[in-house]
């Protein structure tokens, strides 16, 4: 049968994708004739082909072996039909094309079908995929159970080698373009999120904490004699540990009070400096996101203070990609002064399950010495999840998110002072913090701390999750170090108060079952209290009914509410 005028180009051109794959494939290190006649090592690993690549014998096979499908398939099939289903495959290459040339996350999300076969196309690439391969060493990518390799789409080597996260795994290519993408889409994402002047990120498969550490332990290198990291006080444990871990003793600078936010306290760092001397200190380590009415840190004037006093700054970033304030801080920041890395959570931000973060910068050469610094292999996981997050929902389905975000602070803030206003209590203002709120909690009676633990514990029982509730005078020892007023950021804060934030996928009616919960705990613990200023008079069989008939009327409203979830 002859064949079809351009059927030759047609089936060519199914095969492009497979070409710009073995773009990224790794090679081996070559030396190169350079310009003048010198000699230079080429690059393990390219995005683009070099010069004269592109018509090798190999590129020339895969190109052969599709035509030789399709006209296998003409034979059996319609050509038509064929020619019809090969151009609905080529929109989908289109899309795999566009990514891998300009590793930019797309406008639009893609499609499962699209993220399927691009996951697939990636995951034959590594050896354990292979065709008749011959596994001999200790680590072939074998899995025990298919379960497994299918949650994992078969990525089964991990990212990176024993000295670098960030370098490509001969037997793995698929793995690594997979890391090289989620790297660049990962760094185009932070740069749309309020932080153009980033240069370079990478994930790690480690939580903020663990990510923070692995910044200490690379500055060691650099500030052999520094033993002390400055730490404007922030009440979080894994913040704390993160410096105790690598070894250094954090310098607790407490935070002032202004209104009623807690502020850094720019002239105790500065005598901290001086005290202490420049080469004495690892870095300052500041925050952005946190609880109210703690707020984020003076970046600006902290970058100016290390930027002048020769002092590396590492910013904890944890959950501020998903605000512009805070994102807008790290950019002014290492514009006016210094900022060395900042590191965020890739399950705050991204909505992904937790155990990666990123760690990101404005110096290459840093950012590269961090990676290097993690020691061996690394799982694939967090990459491959925050991959398929940012591909399914595009960069407008993530600037939605954002927006959204913002919003549901807006009504979050509004619902909770209109309950705290009925209840005789006030919303506290805290204007610097984009993300937390809080509520004063000081008309709860003479047990106040009672009558606070009893709220918080009524709250979580009623599943209501990420809610906290803050008394006064508590007292915590973390890794030796005892903090008063433990989870206020403060010794001691004028009064007791109930924390909520509005992260990225809350949704309206997210606030308003936890308004409607929250009003009816509030209720239940003014009832109790009253009940027990009147003690002598009070029935325990009553007080006991009473409380029972609380309990009945919230379970009643979580039936009504999962009803309506499932009608909508």
């Amino acid at each position: 049968m002859p064949k079809p005028a351009g059927r030759e180009r047609r089936s060519a051109s199914c095969a492009h994708v497979h070409k710009r794959l073995r773009m990224f494939v790794p090679r081996p290190c070559r030396t190169v004739r350079a310009a003048g006649g010198g000699r230079r090592a080429a690059s393990c690993f390219s995005g683009r082909a070099p010069r004269g690549r592109r018509g090798t014998p190999a590129a020339g096979a895969a190109a052969e072996m599709n035509r030789d499908s399709f006209a296998a398939g003409e034979r059996l099939v319609s050509p038509a039909y064929v020619r019809q289903g090969c151009e609905a495959r080529r929109s989908h290459e289109h899309l795999i094309r566009l990514l891998l040339e300009k590793g930019k996350c797309p406008e639009d999300g893609w499609d499962e079908s699209t993220l399927e076969l691009f996951l697939h196309e990636l995951a034959i690439m590594d050896s354990n995929n292979f065709l008749g391969n011959c596994g001999v060493g200790e680590r072939e990518g074998r899995v025990a159970s298919a379960l497994v390799a299918r949650r994992h789409y078969r990525f089964i080597h991990g990212i990176g080698r024993s000295g670098d996260i960030s370098a490509v795994q001969p037997k793995a290519a698929g793995s690594s373009l997979l890391n090289k993408i989620t790297n660049s889409l990962v760094l185009d994402i932070i740069k749309l999120a309020g932080v153009p002047a980033v240069t370079s990120c990478f994930v790690v498969p480690m939580a903020t904490g663990m990510s923070l550490t692995l910044c200490f332990l690379t500055l060691r290198h650099k500030r052999p004699k520094a033993k002390y990291i400055i730490w404007p006080r922030i009440d979080q444990k894994s913040c704390f540990k993160s410096m105790i871990t690598a070894g250094f003793e954090p310098v607790v600078i407490e935070n002032v009070l202004e209104g009623d936010e807690l502020r850094t306290d720019l002239k105790a760092v500065e005598a901290k400096v001086q005290e202490l001397g420049p080469d004495n200190i690892l870095c300052v380590h500041s925050t952005t996101s946190c609880f109210a009415p703690r707020v984020p840190d003076r970046l600006e004037e902290l970058a100016v203070i290390c930027a002048n006093s020769g002092i590396p700054h590492i910013v904890n970033n944890a959950y501020g990609v998903q605000s512009s304030k805070c994102m807008h801080l790290i950019q002014q920041g290492a514009r006016v002064g210094r900022i060395d890395a900042f590191v965020q959570s890739l399950d705050k931000n991204f909505m992904v399950p937790v155990g990666g973060a990123i760690i990101a910068g404005f110096n290459d050469s840093f950012i590269q010495e961090i990676s290097k610094m993690y020691p061996g292999r690394a799982s694939a996981s967090p990459s491959l999840d925050v991959l398929i997050t940012l591909l399914s929902l595009g960069s407008n389905g993530y600037k939605k998110l954002l927006k959204e975000r913002k919003e549901m602070f807006s009504y979050l803030s509004s619902q909770l002072k209109k309950l705290s206003e009925s209840y005789n209590e006030r919303l506290l203002h805290t204007p610097h913090n984009p993300i937390s709120l809080a509520m004063t909690l000081k008309t709860q009676g003479e047990h106040q701390d009672k009558a606070i633990t009893q709220l918080g514990s009524m709250l979580f029982t009623r599943q209501v999750s990420g809610a906290r509730v803050v008394p006064l005078g508590s007292v915590q020892t973390v890794s030796g170090h005892t903090f008063r007023g433990f989870m206020s950021h403060t010794n001691n804060y004028p009064c007791a108060y109930l924390n909520a934030a509005s992260a990225i996928g809350m949704k309206m009616q997210d606030v308003d079952l936890f308004i409607k919960r929250l009003d009816k705990c509030l209720k239940t613990v003014r009832k109790e209290q009253n009940k027990e200023s009147n003690v002598s008079g009070v029935d325990n069989y009553d007080k006991t009914e009473d409380v029972d008939i609380e309990e009945m009327a919230l379970k009643l409203d979580n039936v009504l509410f999962d009803t309506y979830q499932n009608s909508s």
